[in-house]
């Protein structure tokens, strides 16, 4: 497919107001993807879990205006109180999909969004909120195309096209909300590893995937619940001239390969030695990076030593991954749950802010609320 696939026609309809919701996941990438292209084509592909519990919760209102004008005319508001801060962002997310959606200054809209965890501590709120919002307008689309006096392709009704060009338009918000859409493995990015894969949009990952990921444990410890210091933004153009960015993005097609091995035969020694190196491959960049920076945390590095002495005395399949931030992804099969849930509360947990963490596991993508 190409971008020009999801170039909607202009709906003639006479629908004045509406609401939707959607619940849509954060997702914990196992190849990471660090780098970009112009309109948020990624430098490299990445796979990622589809997470159940923290997600973003994002309810669209949408009024007919009664005089059409230039702007994009919207309101945002987290937890209850009006965002202003959101407003530059939403504002450059319309402006990039306006020609997908061509509604978009016909209508007033109410955003009001919340979180099942902490904005932006490095947990993809943006890769939750994003999606969330995406399929609100894909659900608006699909209402004001049924009322068209326009005929509509019959495959713009299909759940495929739906989630695809949700997708899509996502991935133009941020990145990794592309993969947000659908679970519980995606493959984001074109690489001749995976068949299907594609640039423009996430896609359920088309192999077999082993007994041993299934419901697949991820506990989150909040070890920093404030702002980072650097945005994703800033640290993927950081990658334009980095000098390992070649070699990165080629390690990580090597990586994706032997993953998609590893998935099959559900080796997890191989699996925990390739999801930590990729973690720390990811934050090596940053900090090899020119202006460089340090997004972990001395208890960052505390959680991780913790993490290799208890898998070496135990034998249990414990590992780690972390996104551009100082928390840190407790990984483990859900067989061992009980073992390493015990070990998470009395040596980890005194390592999280406040003591805070979320339990979470694979998840299977957004659900709309009726």
């Amino acid at each position: 497919m190409t971008e020009h696939d999801f170039v909607s026609l202009t709906y003639d309809t006479n629908i004045q107001d509406g609401k939707v919701t959607w619940e849509s996941p954060s997702n914990i990438a196992l190849v990471k993807y660090w780098g970009k292209k112009k309109d948020q084509i990624p430098e490299n592909p990445s796979l990622s879990f589809t997470l159940s519990n923290c997600k973003t919760i994002t309810t669209l209102s949408f009024t007919k205006k009664e005089t059409l004008d230039k702007s994009f005319t919207f309101e945002v508001y987290l937890d209850g109180g009006l965002k202003e801060d959101f407003r530059p962002k939403i504002q450059t997310f319309f402006e990039r999909i306006e020609q997908y959606m061509p509604f978009l200054r016909q209508y007033a809209f109410k955003i009001e969004t919340k979180n099942t965890f902490p904005h932006s501590s490095g947990i993809a709120s943006s890769a939750s909120g994003m999606s969330a919002l995406a399929l609100c307008l894909m659900s608006v689309e699909k209402l004001l195309a049924a009322e068209s006096t326009v005929q509509v392709p019959e495959d713009f009704f299909s759940a495929n096209y739906f989630n695809q060009k949700a997708s899509f338009l996502a991935r133009l918000g941020s990145g990794s909300a592309c993969r947000s859409i659908e679970g519980d493995v995606i493959v984001w990015g074109n690489t001749v590893v995976i068949e299907g894969s594609t640039d423009l949009f996430g896609i359920k990952y088309p192999y077999q995937v082993h007994g041993n990921f299934e419901n697949y444990q991820d506990t989150i410890l909040l070890v920093d619940k404030g702002e980072k210091q650097v945005s994703s933004t800033v640290g993927h153009d950081l990658m334009h001239n980095h000098p390992y960015a070649k070699n990165r993005f080629r390690q990580a097609h090597d990586n994706l390969a032997d993953l998609k091995v590893i998935l099959e035969s559900g080796d997890l020694n191989a699996f925990n030695a390739l999801v930590e190196s990729e973690a720390l491959t990811l934050h090596a960049m940053m900090m090899t990076s020119m202006p460089y920076f340090i997004l972990m945390k001395p208890n960052t590095l505390e959680i991780i030593n913790k993490i290799w002495s208890f898998r070496q005395k135990s034998g249990l399949h414990i590992s780690f991954t972390l996104d551009a931030g100082a928390n840190v992804h407790v990984l483990y099969p859900q067989d061992q749950s009980q073992e390493v849930l015990q070990f998470i509360k009395s040596e980890l947990v005194a390592y999280c802010q406040n003591g805070h963490y979320i339990c979470d596991q694979i998840g299977f993508g957004a659900i709309q609320n009726q």
